[in-house]
């Protein structure tokens, strides 16, 4: 029984890492929490849903699914960071702040009154399941998958990262951004790209978030949205080994929760290690802690 939420944990656990990366390179670029990035997560799934409609629901298709979401929501994610946060860069904090919200109910609302989209439910086309017995516990054929592609994609971003020359930019930004800009490097475009791979990753986690709850509307983003950014202060907000270890943190605590206690105290224990861990470690896990001068 343990072993099994165990699986069940890991496979939630991917879904989570997968969106915090996108909020801690955010952060780590612009020193900005980007609340609606639940609901690019959204949008992601809604792409994954029609191309699935299109070309069924085979394994090369649940591929070009991923691809399109993440293509489309880069784009998305390029767009909101044009004309809604590059306008207040240089203004207050909570100006930004209060942007983002104002983006995420603009996405969700928009989505509502959209003929596509709408307000109702639907049905997302999945795989049939197929669990492979290993002694006393089950895996699915969705949970391997879940758990694959997200490594794969958490692999593909440490590459960028840390072996090509936008993510020796991005970092270079993250550290001392007018510096890098003196040594050449477009803030704006670096910024951008950050966006546009943040929102990919939360697409990726929209398809996969929804081949394993297969259901879609709206509002689906908000929930796995907060419950990632949990996962990103927890692990250390602006470091992405730590948004992984705190994505899977979370999703084995939530489903041990679930199995072992009651569905009904999984969000209020999820919501209270944000308290504990902004009591007893503001910086998270793997954060550092930093001196601001006033």
């Amino acid at each position: 029984m343990v072993i099994q939420q165990l699986i069940n944990g890991l496979s939630l656990g991917s879904i989570y890492a997968l969106i915090a990366l996108g909020y801690t390179m955010v952060y780590g670029i612009v020193l900005l929490i980007n609340f609606a990035h639940g609901d690019v997560l959204m949008l992601g799934a809604y792409v994954g849903y029609y191309v699935l409609l299109t070309f069924g629901t085979s394994p090369l298709s649940f591929v070009i699914a991923i691809g399109t979401a993440m293509v489309v929501c880069a784009a998305v994610g390029i767009i909101i960071e044009r004309f809604a946060y590059r306008p207040l860069r240089n203004a207050p904090r909570l100006n930004s702040l209060i942007t983002a919200i104002a983006v995420s109910l603009i996405l969700q609302n928009g989505a509502r009154v959209l003929p596509f989209i709408g307000p109702d439910p639907r049905q997302f086309p999945t795989l049939p399941t197929v669990k492979i017995s290993v002694g006393d516990f089950d895996i699915s054929n969705i949970q391997l998958i879940v758990v694959s592609v997200s490594i794969g994609l958490m692999f593909l971003l440490n590459y960028i990262v840390n072996h090509t020359k936008a993510g020796k930019a991005m970092r270079a930004v993250s550290f001392d951004a007018t510096a890098a800009g003196l040594m050449g490097v477009s803030i704006n475009g670096i910024i951008s790209f950050t966006f546009a791979l943040g929102s990919a990753l939360a697409a990726a986690g929209g398809v996969l978030f929804a081949l394993a709850y297969p259901q879609i509307e709206p509002t689906m983003g908000a929930m796995p949205g907060l419950k990632a950014f949990i996962a990103a202060v927890l692990g250390g907000i602006g470091s992405i080994p730590g948004a992984m270890i705190g994505g899977y943190i979370l999703g084995l605590v939530e489903t041990l929760t679930k199995g072992f206690l009651s569905s009904q105290y999984a969000d209020a224990i999820s919501f209270s290690l944000l308290i504990i861990i902004l009591l007893v470690k503001p910086s998270g896990l793997m954060g550092k802690k930093t001196r601001v001068k006033v």
